[in-house]
């Protein structure tokens, strides 16, 4: 490989990281958030008599920020569920054929959240167009279209980072097993 597109690649990778990393931050403020919302919803309706309206569409809104905005950083840090279990078995005798399929998968996996991107564009210029918004009017109301924008950004950014990943050199899969817990009875 050039060394100048190493090095591009490297920096590239370096700012999916940070993008990855930040996005995950804001998705951590955004449990904590959901989480003073439940409290309060709890409180107000057991103590005031007075649940928080709109309680249930924060949580779903919540729920689908959490999930695209910790998704990147998940998919950098190779912890997005899947079963590489073979892969950790045919590690050791067959470096090359693990890493071919490694390559293999991380580019499905490019294609896949690339295509869940360019869906969710048109989506997200419908939304952010028409203003259409999910709740009950006068109760809870909020915009679809930062749901879509998040989703789009997610997708894309776990495109580029699997796609950075086929550009360099594979990982070698983990075995990961429970700690063994010694009996205390």
């Amino acid at each position: 490989m050039n060394n100048a597109f190493k090095k591009s690649v490297g920096a590239l990778a370096t700012l999916s990281d940070r993008l990855a990393m930040s996005a995950n931050v804001i998705g951590t403020f955004v449990v904590l958030g959901l989480v003073a919302v439940v409290n309060f919803d709890v409180v107000a309706r057991g103590v005031f008599n007075a649940p928080f309206l709109g309680a249930v569409e924060v949580v779903q809104f919540s729920m689908v920020l959490i999930v695209f905005l910790q998704l990147p950083d998940v998919v950098r840090v190779n912890r997005l569920t899947r079963s590489d279990g073979f892969l950790v078995i045919i590690g050791q005798r067959f470096p090359r054929l693990t890493s071919a399929i490694t390559h293999a998968i991380e580019t499905v996996s490019a294609v896949f959240m690339a295509l869940i991107a360019i869906a969710i564009w048109p989506e997200f210029t419908e939304m952010w167009h028409t203003k259409d918004y999910f709740g009950v009017p006068g109760v809870f109301t909020a915009p679809w279209w930062p749901i879509k924008l998040v989703i789009f950004l997610s997708a894309a950014l776990c495109a580029l980072i699997f796609a950075l990943k086929v550009l360099r050199p594979a990982h070698e899969p983990e075995l990961i097993r429970a700690p063994e817990h010694e009996d205390t009875l």
